[in-house]
């Protein structure tokens, strides 16, 4: 009898937690392929668009999920005290009718599915699935860090007139305006590159977590900070061209480049950049590493 009830009782867990899984599947898809159609078809607002990185980052944080599993079925069944508020407050979120509210529902549900599953332990073991899930999530962060952007759109207007200058074109820079060949080119606060830079950062802590390096800090830092560099210097040069295209009357070729697929062909090989330069930062450090320890064994 005592075998006959657990077995019960076990049924009775894994069909509740099926349906809440169905549940919550049937809630975000509406809104998961919004957000994908958004995106590749870029017919989202300019600020949600800044999160296309997700096209990546979301199937591979389904793939992290799924590779877990095993792991997953072995932690003990927890149920969190916090996952219950956490349930609430997404629910808010989610009938709120508040675009970014209901977007930030997903992670919310998200976190408390694995507080209420498998607890501080699940959490844990979900926990670069579920940071990725929240960096793709759409919000009003760019909006809000638009007036904050006027410094970098004036460097890069001036940088992109230096270089122009020097190939013989005229160009007059006035704050982030470009004056060439009776032209004005504007570098918009969407044009200073900070939705490149979001991406990169994002593309940059996959890779890093994929090469198993996350956790040295040395390498994170160094990766990091060099694919920020690689980002803006790459924006530059866009934008450069941009202006070269728009200021000689190649409008064609300015309109490829800037909301064409060509624009998006550029972003990839940038990113494609980031390879090459993990693989010699952690050949570097641990030819580095290997260097002290056989100091060290020496010195000994």
């Amino acid at each position: 009898m005592a075998l006959q009830q657990q077995i019960k009782n076990c049924n009775t867990i894994q069909f509740l937690n099926w349906g809440i899984l169905v549940t919550s599947l049937l809630l975000y898809a509406p809104i998961l392929l919004h957000w994908i159609d958004g995106w590749l078809h870029k017919s989202i607002s300019i600020e949600h668009e800044y999160f296309s990185h997700g096209m990546i980052g979301l199937p591979y944080a389904g793939y992290l999920t799924w590779m877990n599993r095993k792991q997953w079925q072995r932690l003990q069944n927890i149920n969190h005290p916090v996952s219950m508020g956490l349930f609430i407050i997404g629910i808010i979120f989610y009938l709120s009718g508040v675009a970014e509210w209901v977007n930030l529902s997903l992670p919310i549900i998200l976190i408390g599915l694995c507080l209420c599953f498998k607890g501080i332990p699940g959490l844990k073991l979900q926990g670069f699935s579920l940071f990725l899930v929240l960096l793709a999530t759409p919000t009003a962060l760019p909006y809000l860090i638009t007036p904050y952007t006027f410094p970098l759109q004036s460097f890069i207007a001036g940088t992109a007139a230096f270089i122009l200058n020097q190939f013989g074109m005229k160009v007059m820079v006035d704050g982030i305006n470009l004056y060439v060949g009776g032209r004005i080119v504007e570098v918009a606060p969407y044009c200073a590159g900070v939705k490149m830079l979001f991406t990169t950062v994002y593309v940059g802590l996959i890779l890093l977590y994929w090469t198993d390096t996350l956790s040295s800090r040395s390498i994170t830092f160094s990766f990091l900070s060099i694919a920020m560099i690689i980002s803006i210097t790459a924006n530059i040069i866009r934008n450069t061209l941009l202006t070269l295209f728009h200021g000689t009357g190649q409008e064609g070729a300015f309109a490829w480049l800037h909301e064409g697929w060509g624009g998006d062909l550029y972003s990839g090989c940038m990113l494609l950049l980031l390879i090459p330069l993990l693989n010699y930062l952690n050949d570097y450090f641990s030819e580095a590493l290997a260097i002290l320890l056989t100091k060290e064994e020496k010195d000994v």
